[in-house]
């Protein structure tokens, strides 16, 4: 029960983590709106009388420092997005920048705890205590026969990686092929997912060291296994959760992958090669690391990955001996 119990307060860490670092972006990268640019668009006009009556010396120098790029504070909007481009080169950029940005921001946010994520917390604890100590038990309620172990590896295969991976590029590649801007979205958004999950759990693997079911001193910690957390677990739940926020006007995408989510899971128990503990520690975290890649492109996807940039307007009024410049504010995607 020792080692039950410091395992539990890793595993709370992580899981935090996780939630932290999806609505730290979720608050942090929130879009601009759209009422704050209109504002930035018409209150120089509104004040254009009090600009003509400037001087042009002036004006002249508030346009020059107005010009000054203003400081990028989001790494990300140097990354190339699904909508921007269909090269290799660029693509690959991406995701390679995206994942170091979400691993930094994932084993970084426990040191940003608030009272907003809090709650996961305490959730993760009760959760991850009652079924650590419930493993064994839940493990022997199974029947346990040649036939199970065989039908689950089979089913299991569905949420490995050499199936999932095939299929987010064939959503790339089709929607290549179609002109589909969601296909592609999601070939790339779903391959910075699974990247992401296969680290995370591969870095937890080795940490924890726990041994299978299958395996000898099943379910001890650090005995040199790779139990904990389902790798399986985390890479079809991260899909499942990505799929239901794409489509979260379509209610039957977001059933039938978490249906299939659950079967997987539920599989890697009857295939005896993970314990339950493992399965939702690995979905848990897996529908974090979905909903957060989700989260992170769409907040840079409406503010168009761009800072405003100011336009310069000549106010000229030679019957009034009235000259000035009124500065305008747009997008420098526009």
């Amino acid at each position: 029960m020792r080692v039950s119990r410091a395992f539990a307060l890793s595993w709370i860490t992580l899981v935090a983590a996780l939630a932290a670092a999806s609505d730290d972006t979720a608050d942090s990268q929130q879009p601009i709106p759209l009422e704050q640019i209109e504002m930035s668009l018409s209150a120089p006009q509104e004040q254009s009388e009090i600009s003509q009556s400037t001087s042009a010396q002036d004006t002249t120098e508030e346009s020059a420092s107005s010009q000054q790029p203003l400081p990028i504070l989001d790494r990300r909007d140097r990354i190339f997005y699904p909508g921007d481009t269909e090269r290799p080169k660029p693509l690959a950029r991406k995701l390679l920048l995206n994942i170091l940005l979400d691993q930094e921001q994932i084993f970084t946010s426990p040191f940003r705890m608030n009272r907003h994520n809090a709650p996961w917390w305490l959730l993760s604890a009760a959760t991850t205590a009652g079924l650590i100590a419930a493993d064994r038990h839940i493990a022997d309620s199974f029947e346990n026969s040649k036939g199970q172990v065989r039908w689950g590896g089979r089913i299991s295969n569905i949420g490995a990686s050499y199936t999932l991976i095939p299929i987010v590029a064939g959503s790339y590649a089709y929607g290549v092929w179609r002109d589909d801007a969601k296909a592609r979205e999601i070939g790339v958004l779903g391959t910075e997912t699974l990247l992401d999950g296969l680290i995370v759990a591969g870095i937890l693997k080795e940490v924890t060291r726990r041994n299978r079911p299958d395996e000898k001193d099943p379910g001890k910690f650090w005995g040199g296994g790779t139990s904990f957390p389902s790798g399986h677990a985390i890479q079809v739940w991260s899909i499942a959760s990505l799929l239901a926020h794409e489509y979260k006007n379509k209610p039957i995408i977001a059933v039938t992958a978490y249906s299939l989510a659950g079967i997987v899971s539920a599989s890697r128990i009857a295939a005896q090669k993970h314990f339950a503990s493992d399965v939702v520690a690995g979905g848990t975290m897996g529908w974090f690391i979905g909903r957060y890649v989700y989260q992170t492109h769409m907040s840079h996807l409406a503010h168009k990955h761009s800072f405003l940039v100011p336009i310069v307007v000549p106010q000229v009024q030679p019957s009034m001996r009235s000259y000035g410049v009124t500065v305008l504010f747009a997008g420098a995607g526009d």
